[in-house]
């Protein structure tokens, strides 16, 4: 069994560090694999470039790289029944404010609407507070992603902007929606669920 650096253990999810193997199987999720339904929701409107599994891999190195340090990790994968379902990450918007975006997004559709998303990216935003000095952590989206903004919510974020007609998705304008949560509030949320 592989020995992982760093391994966050949840009820129905672990996130733990990236390999080049996972890497390979991203590469089969987003190229090679019938269930593409995940396309039509992260991003849609961002064209995904055709590359071949080798460049697809010299993309992710410098993550890769991440397991060998004690630095906190920009992308950890999803696991669940000891496969990936998916990734979750997170790219700084503005260093200079301690401002990081982060992400989610699960490939495997029979893993949607389970639990699994939400646990993920609870487990992802405590770990990014815990580990970085970050004063704010939010999310990019748009308004026809439901299933992302309710996620966002559950674990405490609000929408704190919307750009309305900003996004175009199979010929249709929807909003680009930002939600996001501050220290204090994620704090705040923290405490309440360990006292009750």
């Amino acid at each position: 069994m592989t020995q992982y650096r760093l391994r966050i253990e949840g009820q129905k999810v672990a996130l733990r560090d990236l390999t080049e193997r996972d890497v390979r199987k991203m590469y089969y999720w987003n190229y090679e694999a019938d269930d593409q339904e995940h396309h039509k929701w992260n991003g849609p409107y961002y064209k995904l470039k055709n590359k071949t599994p080798d460049e697809f891999l010299e993309g992710f190195r410098m993550r890769l790289q991440e397991s060998e340090t004690d630095q906190a990790r920009s992308i950890m994968v999803i696991e669940a029944d000891q496969q990936l379902i998916g990734i979750v990450s997170r790219y700084w918007e503005d260093q200079v404010t301690n401002w990081v975006e982060s992400g989610i997004v699960i490939f495997d559709s029979s893993y949607w609407s389970g639990g699994y998303g939400t646990e993920a990216f609870q487990l992802w935003t405590d770990y990014l507070f815990e580990h970085m000095n970050i004063v704010r952590l939010g999310i990019s989206t748009w308004s026809g992603n439901v299933r992302m903004m309710n996620l966002a919510r559950k674990i405490g974020m609000v929408e704190e902007g919307r750009i309305r007609k900003a996004r175009i998705v199979e010929g249709e304008y929807y909003d680009s929606i930002k939600m996001g949560m501050l220290r204090e509030e994620w704090e705040r949320l923290r405490t309440y669920e360990m006292t009750n």
